[in-house]
Parts: structure tokens; sequence; C-alpha cells
């Protein structure tokens, strides 16, 4: 029984470690020329599908991610270069369009969020963990000290 447990265990592993591998290029939409193939490949795996938004047009069975991913096989048998096939898409898909946007002034909120947020925490762990002047060493008032004593002399009696 154990033996049965640990080979499931095992095959559904093997499972999801295959899935990264396995893409939705059909094989009709594969190039002829294995170094044009590959380099679709390589801008497919840039380009976001528009209907599942978290995967690659190369991943994506959606059929407006096959459209795509033949788009970009007509571009690169246009004789056209990499950077040339992703402007065309982005002019026609816009920037969102891209799974790493490009560092421009209209995304530089976007690149610079991680940071603000990561210094702003440091800071307040910084100010959560310094001492504070008060707390310290700040030397009581007479009123203060006055009380104080008073409060003791009630707990001796």
């Amino acid at each position: 029984m154990r033996k049965l447990l640990t080979a499931s265990v095992l095959a559904i592993w093997a499972i999801f470690l295959a899935m990264p591998l396995a893409n939705a290029v059909q094989p009709g939409e594969i190039l002829p020329d294995p170094a044009l193939e590959k380099r679709a490949r390589t801008i497919s795996a840039e380009l976001r599908c528009l209907v599942c938004q978290n995967q690659s047009i190369d991943d994506s069975d959606a059929p407006l991610a096959g459209d795509l991913r033949r788009l970009v096989r007509e571009r690169i048998m246009a004789h056209d270069n990499d950077a040339q096939v992703l402007d065309y898409i982005v002019a026609r898909y816009g920037e969102f369009v891209l799974l790493k946007p490009r560092f421009e002034v209209s995304t530089l909120l976007l690149w610079l969020t991680p940071i603000l947020v990561l210094f702003g925490g440091i800071v307040l762990v910084i100010r959560a963990t310094k001492p504070s002047l008060n707390a310290a060493g700040a030397p009581l008032s007479e009123n203060e000290k006055a009380k104080l004593e008073e409060i003791l002399a009630s707990k001796d009696q």
C-alpha cells in the first residue's frame, strides 16, 4: 500500500513538472525553419494572452492567443526583427500585452512601487524598534515625583 502511495505521489509530481513543457502551439503554426521557430517561441513567451492574462501566448490554448502566435510568425516571415515584432503587437494591443512592461514614463510607478514599499517598510520597522525619548530616560517632573512618592508610600502601609 505504501509503495502504491509513493508511486502515485511521484506520478503526480511528474505531471506537474511536465506541465510547463506542454505548449499550446499547434503543429500547423510551427515554422519550417528551426531558427525562426525559436525566435517565434522567444517572442511568444514575452507576450501575454489577453484572455488568460497570466499566461504567455505560447502557453495558452485561447483562440486569441493562437491568433497572436500566427501574427508573430507572420511578422517574422516578413523579415521583422524581434523589436519590430514586439512594437507591432504593442501598437495593435497596447502595453498590457507585454508580460514584462517596458521601463518608460508611463510605467514608472509600476516599476518603482516595490522599491517604495520596501523602503517604507524599512522606515516603519526602524521607527517601531527605536526607543522613544519619553520612555527611555526623560526626567520626571516635580508633580510626577510627588505622585510617585505618594503611590510608594501608600503601598508600604
